[in-house]
């Protein structure tokens, strides 16, 4: 039987055959985790995946101390081990002759350093970005990768849920993080899939602002942006909560958010521009005056990354299609004031209608009290 694994590689090969790419060098953990479900982190050392069009081989080069990590999660492939004292582009010659004809790579992810390193080596005819073929595929999410999605969805809820409960005026937004953070391992995350945003007051204005040592306060709004990651798949969420009771002006600036939320989802659906989704809930914001105080896109792709494919912009005129997951987080962003973002993953289902992923609730919570 063909494994999920097998069936991506298959198909990301018979994609290849058009661009007549005779070798494809893969250096992003997450393309080489998504093709073999080996999942690691190099760092500044070298890891590759390279498939072999002409004789159907494929080989996977990690640094020396993974061996026996790859070795155990991908029996089926020849792991290469690198060590720090080998040039891996050295290493990968024995393997592709010079010249070697159309190299396939991925532009964003190979240095300038091992570019010019692999053209030294092996001569390549042409060499074509390999990284929309990939993303065409990772677009579409399988019944496996929903589930591990919700999964780690799961998880970050109930650190929200857990979190929240912690909070204190006088507390700092550094030692609320710290908290969530303890909980995602508690609840067993594999990590943050980015860094856990905790703003508080006049900060909630900074959409990717950093916690610090401001001390939350009553009266305040309280941002809080956390994901986590659960057997290489990724979460998201954003809550907006209120320290002590909402003033007028807080309630009104919360429920336009919420509606414009509310708005992009009832937009989503298969068939549409991705841009007429980012147009439904933006026109929610501009229509109460607020325009000025939204001013990024309402939604990114959740997957293998925190931040991938199909970006929901107002110029993106792609289609959103059956098995996309994408975020819908509109906020106003205040200067010297405040800010509110409210953030949900959906995914297009099959029959083409939009499940929304997360289920932690939307009203306005006092918290800290």
């Amino acid at each position: 039987m063909v494994t999920v694994l097998e069936n991506r590689v298959q198909i990301f090969m018979e994609k290849l055959l058009s661009q007549r790419v005779d070798y494809v060098l893969l250096t992003s953990p997450y393309s080489i985790f998504y093709f073999t479900g080996f999942l690691s982190d190099p760092h500044e050392r070298f890891m590759g995946l390279l498939f072999d069009q002409k004789n159907g081989n494929t080989s996977l080069y990690v640094p020396l101390l993974d061996e026996e990590a790859a070795r155990q999660a991908v029996p089926n492939i020849q792991v290469t081990p690198i060590s720090d004292e080998e040039d891996p582009m050295t290493v990968i010659s024995q393997e592709i002759p010079k010249p070697c004809g159309v190299l396939g790579i991925e532009a964003n992810t190979l240095s300038y350093g091992r570019f010019q390193a692999l053209s030294n080596n092996f001569s390549p005819e042409e060499v074509i970005d390999i990284t929309p073929s990939i993303n065409e595929l990772r677009l579409h999410k399988s019944i496996v990768e929903i589930t591990s999605i919700k999964e780690a969805i799961r998880i970050i809820e109930k650190v929200m849920d857990e979190g929240i409960r912690k909070v204190k005026p006088g507390m700092t937004e550094a030692e609320l993080t710290a908290e969530l953070e303890y909980l995602m391992r508690m609840h067993g995350a594999d990590g943050p899939s980015f860094s856990t945003i905790v703003l508080s007051g006049e900060k909630a204005a900074l959409p990717h602002g950093s916690p610090g040592d401001r001390k939350i306060t009553t009266g305040d709004f309280l941002l809080i942006d956390m994901g986590v990651i659960k057997n290489g798949y990724c979460s998201d969420i954003t809550r907006t909560f209120v320290i002590g009771e909402p003033t007028e002006e807080q309630q009104q600036i919360y429920d336009i958010v919420r509606r414009s939320n509310e708005a992009g989802i009832e937009a989503s659906r298969a068939g549409v521009p991705l841009c007429s989704i980012d147009s439904a809930a933006r026109k929610v914001i501009e229509d109460d005056g607020y325009g000025d105080y939204f001013n990024n896109r309402v939604g990114h792709g959740v997957g293998i990354e925190v931040h991938e494919a199909p970006s929901v912009h107002a110029k993106n005129e792609s289609l959103a299609e059956p098995g996309n997951v994408f975020t819908i987080e509109p906020g106003i962003y205040i200067p010297g004031y405040g800010g509110v973002r409210i953030e949900d993953i959906v995914h297009i289902t099959e029959d083409g209608q939009a499940e929304v992923l997360t289920s932690f609730p939307k009203d306005l919570r006092i918290i800290g009290h």
